[in-house]
């Protein structure tokens, strides 16, 4: 596939726009009904739409990995990623609700700090001057937030700090996925569909025994609430394609600088489309944390670009 910059940047912006809607979308479901039956059936949905683009792959070429060949250790860590997505999944739909959306994708924004910290502990990467001064500036902006403007322990929004554990889990899975995909044959859609299979069991179990599995079945019927959950989990899935379609013909730095502005996105929805208001706060948060990502951005470029050539012959 010849790359292409413009199609890049069209498929990133197309995810900015997906991103900043879904903690709306994810609210959308019907008033009082179960968080954790909405989480099950998303990602049943999710599965679905995922489901054509895989089974179209397999036929145009052998699977890269037969569950036989599955080592050990591949396996437990695709049966905890899993797991993991699919508690972050439930978690951002509580999160979206309880916290309010605008304050839950401001949340998310912390995932390059928690990427950072595993980075640093487990993969012994350095970080220069400015990347620090960038994750100090987006921890103070994160604080300023969950305290909702006041700056005091006493104002902590503990559903804004509970929404901080969907990154959390988002760069300890990702962490652990890059191995994967670095050191065996599968490929990013058989990694996408195995997850969410995983996933999907992991909360069907969860329902079962947090609720009794019934009202999850229930759910199956009311139109409303499956359309809610549909409109979701398809969104959900065409983020991550348009995201790995975007990154064949731009930079990951280039789509994530794109990506950045989700939550003005989610804002103007907010305000435009649903008539909510936004607090001073949540804007003043979003424009620090919003420095401190481009922020970063630009000081790993440019590390990047000083890091010395590598040795050895050339081709």
């Amino acid at each position: 596939m010849s790359k292409s910059s413009r199609t890049g940047v069209v498929l990133a912006f197309l995810c900015l726009v997906i991103l900043g809607a879904m903690p709306i979308l994810s609210n959308a479901r019907p008033a009082g009904s179960s968080g954790l039956d909405f989480a099950v059936w998303l990602t049943a949905w999710q599965l679905l739409a995922a489901l054509p683009l895989f089974l179209v792959e397999r036929q145009r070429r052998r699977p890269s990995v037969h569950p036989g060949s599955i080592g050990g250790r591949t396996a437990a860590i695709a049966l905890a990623t899993g797991a993991m997505f699919g508690l972050a999944t439930y978690m951002y739909v509580v999160a979206a609700e309880k916290a309010g959306a605008v304050s839950m994708v401001l949340a998310l924004q912390a995932y390059p700090l928690f990427a950072i910290l595993w980075e640093t502990l487990f993969l012994g990467k350095r970080k220069s001057a400015a990347e620090l001064l960038c994750t100090l500036l987006m921890i103070g902006a994160l604080y300023y937030l969950t305290t909702e403007g006041t700056l005091r322990v006493s104002g902590i929004s503990w559903w804004s700090l509970f929404a901080l554990g969907i990154p959390l889990l988002w760069s300890v899975a990702h962490i652990l996925l890059k191995r994967v995909l670095e050191t065996t044959p599968i490929t990013p859609s058989e990694v996408t569909v195995s997850r969410l299979v995983i996933s999907g069991i992991f909360l069907l179990l969860l329902g079962v025994a947090v609720e009794g599995g019934g009202t999850v079945l229930g759910a199956f019927g009311d139109l409303r609430f499956q359309r809610a959950a549909a409109i979701m989990g398809v969104a959900y899935y065409l983020e991550l394609i348009l995201w790995f379609h975007a990154m064949r013909h731009i930079d990951v730095s280039t789509g994530s600088t794109i990506t950045v502005p989700a939550p003005a996105v989610t804002m103007l929805i907010s305000v435009l489309v649903l008539g909510q208001g936004v607090q001073a706060y949540q804007v003043v948060a979003m424009a620090v944390i919003a420095v401190g990502i481009y922020g970063l951005l630009i000081a790993g470029k440019r590390k990047l670009a000083r890091a010395p050539a590598p040795s050895g012959s050339g081709g």
